[in-house]
């Protein structure tokens, strides 16, 4: 296939690629089937939208795409459980993952709990002293004091965990999304989309989601038996977040519960969510990019470098100024987070740079790199090289401690898992875009190796590092016309937003913003728009633009409306540019 705009190196050094023709043809079918804006039918095509789904995909209906909670295995246990516990005012444990899942799952049940008149305990493990998942002092502590433990977001292969808990009298319930083992922890229910005998197609779900069906089986019961209970939309902001900042797809179920949590929380119901996004400086409704760039890495920061249950408390506060407090402190650990992460991503990219970037991976491992940001850096590498990406903290005691992210079609968590299974790595596992494990420091060489060709038997890597997919030429955009496209959304994880190339336009103005930004206003064929152009003097970029010259460009972005000073005007966040 040829380049798209003949863009065959742009000023980033990136191939430009359009939509094939058979993307093409699907647009001009929804074209006829609708009256749907010509760039709108091309961002349907390019999601597999067919003509007679198109309607009914840009209204997506909660009511029709949830799925039966009682169609996971063990589903109807646990929720018989858990009423019963409620009702007979039995000690509940719930304990948590530190990230952002883990925190709206906690959240969920803490919060319609306490509605029903049960304080829970929540216990959420320190990432540096404990790792990741129940571990057996942990559970034997919450065993010998309550009756009932539930895990959320984590457990499936906390076997040895589990039994201690069991053996301390308390029963164990899990709810959680990460690949299973051949055998199961001995829990009295493990509700997980991906334990290997489950035969649902949810396997998209993340825990968040899963806790929300689990409230819906419970909420049954108390139906059944005449008592009123909260109402569960109202826990749909926490799905939503959960679900984005976990990266999971933003398919079928998942982005119908995305979509109305956002609605959700643009009501500012909940206090912590509201004060996080006043201190994050959030002025619109909130989009997915919210809830994944500027929500989410303010919660995860309290279990990257702080304190583990911050994000929670955060999340399940009702006090205005307890509110306001914790924001402010989740705030500035993001930043400490942000200027660690930066340290590490330089080594991390040089790195992996001189190991060599056309490889199924890209991966490094440093001594003393922080564990609580590998996560970031790995996401960081895997947008940059279009790779999957890992990067392991080595600790004092010669045990590398890693993390991975993964890109779409290429199941990272299942290549990991193998890899612990067959004795390669300590241990392992997650889901298809993201991943931990741990390794022995001499091991790492050889087992980033087995996991490079297991990827690569995937397809990881056959695409080109620096492609750029372009969705469709923009002749003239308007806050209607974008609101439109959104409307094909939310955009996030296997559902990534369109990308608009502006052809053959001239620059009107043009003027650094801070150190690294660039504010562009150019002409296109439907009137001027303002181009913000993030790092653009971290390469050729900046300067090329700056320096112009009156030279026709090529610009590709994608589009957001700007409601700053009260008007609503389309700009695009510039990507890449080319001259024309």
């Amino acid at each position: 296939m040829s380049a798209f705009l003949d863009v065959e190196s742009s000023f980033t050094g990136r191939r430009w690629v359009g939509p094939s023709g058979e993307v093409e043809r699907q647009a001009e079918a929804i074209a006829q089937a609708t009256s749907l804006p010509d760039v709108l039918t091309r961002v349907l095509a390019s999601r597999g939208v067919q003509p007679h789904e198109a309607e009914a995909f840009l209204a997506p209906s909660l009511r029709e795409l949830m799925p039966d909670p009682s169609s996971l295995k063990d589903m109807d246990k646990a929720a018989e459980r858990i009423f019963s516990a409620l009702q007979s005012g039995q000690r509940i444990a719930i304990f948590a993952d530190y990230d952002v899942d883990g925190a709206t799952s906690a959240a969920q049940l803490l919060t319609w709990f306490k509605a029903l008149g049960t304080e829970a305990t929540l216990y959420i493990p320190d990432r540096l002293k404990e790792g990741y998942g129940p571990n057996d002092a942990a559970m034997e502590m919450l065993g010998k004091t309550h009756d009932l433990i539930i895990c959320v977001d984590c457990g499936t292969v906390a076997n040895s965990p589990v039994q201690v808990a069991v053996d301390h009298g308390a029963d164990v319930i899990i709810l959680d999304h990460h690949l299973g083992g051949e055998t199961l922890p001995p829990a009295l229910a493990v509700v997980n989309p991906n334990r290997q005998d489950e035969t649902s197609e949810h396997t998209y779900l993340c825990a968040a989601g899963v806790v929300f069906l689990a409230l819906v089986a419970i909420n049954r019961h108390y139906r059944d038996a005449g008592i009123k209970t909260p109402p569960l939309l109202d826990m749909l902001d926490l799905v939503a977040l959960g679900t984005v900042a976990d990266v999971a797809p933003l398919i079928g179920f998942n982005r119908a519960l995305v979509r109305q949590g956002l609605t959700v929380m643009a009501a500012r119901g909940r206090p912590g969510l509201v004060a996080l996004g006043d201190v994050a400086k959030i002025n619109t409704a909130p989009r997915a990019y919210h809830l994944g760039y500027l929500l989410g890495p303010r919660i995860n920061a309290g279990g990257r470098i702080g304190k583990a249950d911050l994000g929670t408390r955060l999340l399940t506060v009702s006090e205005p100024h307890e509110s306001q407090a914790l924001a402010e402190r989740l705030n500035t650990l993001n930043a400490e987070r942000r200027e660690i992460e930066a340290q590490v991503q330089a080594a991390a990219e040089a790195q992996a740079e001189e190991r060599g970037l056309e490889g199924p991976l890209i991966w490094a491992a440093g001594k003393g790199w922080h564990p609580g940001v590998v996560g970031i850096v790995a996401s960081r590498l895997k947008e940059k090289f279009n790779r999957p990406a890992v990067v392991i903290g080595i600790s004092d005691e010669g045990v590398g401690h890693g993390s991975g992210r993964s890109v779409s079609g290429i199941d990272l968590g299942a290549s990991i898992a193998k890899l612990a299974r067959d004795g390669a790595l300590l241990k392992g596992g997650g889901h298809k875009m993201a991943a931990g494990l741990s390794v022995a420091e001499t091991e790492i060489e050889p087992a980033m190796a087995l996991l490079s060709s297991a990827l690569g038997k995937q397809g990881a890597g056959e695409q080109g590092p620096r492609d750029l997919t372009i969705t469709a030429t923009l002749g003239g955009a308007t806050p209607e016309l974008i609101e439109q496209i959104e409307a094909a959304g939310p955009f996030g994880a296997s559902a990534p937003a369109p990308r608009f190339a502006i052809p053959s336009a001239r620059i009107r103005f043009a003027k650094p913003a801070g150190e690294s930004h660039l504010r562009l206003t150019v002409d296109n064929g439907g009137g001027p728009i303002d181009i913000i152009a993030f790092r653009a003097f971290e390469s050729e970029l900046g300067q090329a633009l700056l320096n112009h010259a009156g030279q026709s460009f090529h610009f590709a972005g994608r589009l957001e409306i700007d409601e700053w000073g009260g008007r609503r005007k389309a700009k695009m966040q510039l990507e890449d540019a080319a001259k024309a």
